[in-house]
């Protein structure tokens, strides 16, 4: 599985998305951004282990982190996997002396014990390909300081309808998040997936 290195951009709340956050994932050698819908719990905690605020009892994600390492266990990788019916599906993968194993897991709570154990964070570039899209130029300049792959294979004068379709509904997830719209945003992302599987 082709998989692509990312990096946590932004964590923000909305609250027209019912309670919910926007974690903002960026390509650590590109420019593609990857948002994704999580709950307030693990924007918490995720939010706390980022700004090196300690609780005074650990949460679940410490509590997690403690047990792997007490069993001389390691958190090697996280990947986000899969997109199925506009979920996001994650694998944490461990490593114990010479065996290693993956776990299934939401993103969020891969991600929450990723910060803790300074995991590196991967995405899958078929998920890449269906839900990410390409910041506006000004927001594309701040991240020009690393040269990253080409974002597309296809050729000049062979975009198709689809493609087209495709280009602006990324456009209007791209305005939507900046706005802080998240309700607005899953639902072009959603539009997006439907979309991008019927090119397939």
């Amino acid at each position: 599985m082709s998989k692509i290195q990312v990096e946590i951009l932004g964590l923000s709340a909305s609250p027209s998305a019912g309670g919910a956050y926007a974690l903002l994932l960026k390509e650590v050698f590109g420019v593609r951004r990857l948002p994704i819908i999580i709950g307030s719990f693990e924007a918490q905690s995720i939010a706390l282990e980022m700004e090196g605020i300690k609780p005074p009892r650990p949460l679940t994600h410490d509590l997690l982190k403690s047990i792997i390492d007490n069993l001389g266990a390691t958190v090697s990788e996280i990947i986000i996997d899969e997109l199925r019916e506009n979920t996001f599906y994650a694998k944490i993968k461990i490593e114990v002396a010479t065996l290693s194993n993956e776990i299934d897991s939401r993103p969020s709570d891969a991600i929450a014990l990723a910060v803790r154990t300074g995991a590196p964070l991967y995405v899958a570039e078929e998920v890449m390909r269906i839900a990410s899209f390409v910041p506006s130029s000004e927001d594309a300049d701040e991240d020009q300081d690393v040269p990253g792959p080409a974002l597309s294979e296809n050729k000049p004068g062979k975009k198709n309808i689809p493609e087209t379709k495709l280009a602006q509904l990324q456009d209007q997830l791209r305005e939507a998040i900046e706005k802080e719209d998240y309700e607005r945003a899953a639902k072009i992302r959603d539009e997006i997936t439907k979309l991008s599987g019927t090119q397939n």
